[in-house]
């Protein structure tokens, strides 16, 4: 018979800024215990994000962000035009272009695909992550 140790791993809070030092559509990153993070402001409400693109690992908080381009089909399903959504706001990786939204972190192509998402609180005027 084998003796075996479990390690509990205990929840750590990590202090990221003020919450007004963060831009609506801006971000800032910071390294919690190893991990980098990207902290979003969209519409008033913070999403945190490991600084990884699920697609090859490239640093996909470092991306623009940017509305979503969406097509206007008509009856028949032909394009009559185009513009930004200023509804959805996706976070696109530097390196290949992989789009996230930034409100669920999943893929806008293939939502199976996500990123790797964190606890924010905003405590007493400061934005504070949880890594697990």
């Amino acid at each position: 018979m084998t003796q075996e140790h479990v390690t509990a791993r205990v929840p750590t809070e990590y202090h990221v800024c003020a919450a007004d030092d963060v831009a609506e559509r801006d971000r800032v990153l910071i390294d919690a215990g190893g991990v980098e993070i990207g902290i979003f402001k969209v519409k008033g409400k913070f999403y945190a994000y490991e600084n990884r693109c699920v697609h090859q690992g490239g640093p996909v908080c470092r991306g623009d962000v940017l509305g979503r381009w969406e097509e206007h089909l008509d009856e028949g399903g032909q394009v009559v035009g185009a513009d930004f959504s200023t509804e959805h706001i996706d976070i696109a990786c530097p390196w290949h272009g992989w789009e996230y939204d930034v409100e669920t972190g999943k893929n806008i192509a293939d939502p199976r695909f996500r990123l790797r998402s964190f606890d924010v609180v905003v405590r007493d005027g400061d934005i504070f992550i949880t890594i697990p």
